[in-house]
């Protein structure tokens, strides 16, 4: 795909990443989604089928967005992580399928015996 986007902002009080394409689609993150799919080696793993279960970043918040060429971002977390990169295709591939993976991310948590807390000011 060459889409491109054409508008990212992100909105600190409420942690929300907002990303339009040349296309016109929207899409609506929130850090929390962000930074437990991170693009990144730490997180996917080396060929894993299955991300790494990343836990407690109901808080995190993106302290920094950094261009890369002209086919990605890098985000920068509050809890330091800022190894990934979100090419296009990545947050195309993230939009297009937030819903279905948020829910594996939440059925993962509770196999796992792990109850997310309610973020801050939410």
């Amino acid at each position: 795909m060459n889409l491109r986007p054409t508008d990212i902002k992100y909105h600190k009080q409420s942690r929300v990443l907002d990303v339009a394409f040349s296309d016109g689609r929207e899409y609506r993150f929130t850090a929390e989604y962000l930074r437990v799919y991170s693009p990144s080696a730490e997180v996917r793993g080396h060929g894993a089928a299955e991300p790494l279960l990343i836990l407690e970043k109901e808080n995190v918040a993106i302290t920094r967005i950094e261009a890369v060429g002209n086919y990605a971002i890098r985000l920068y977390f509050s809890d330091g992580h800022h190894t990934g990169l979100y090419s296009w295709d990545v947050l195309l591939d993230l939009g297009e399928h937030q819903d279905a993976y948020w829910a594996r991310y939440l059925e993962r948590l509770a196999k796992a015996g792990i109850a997310r807390i309610s973020p801050q000011g939410q």
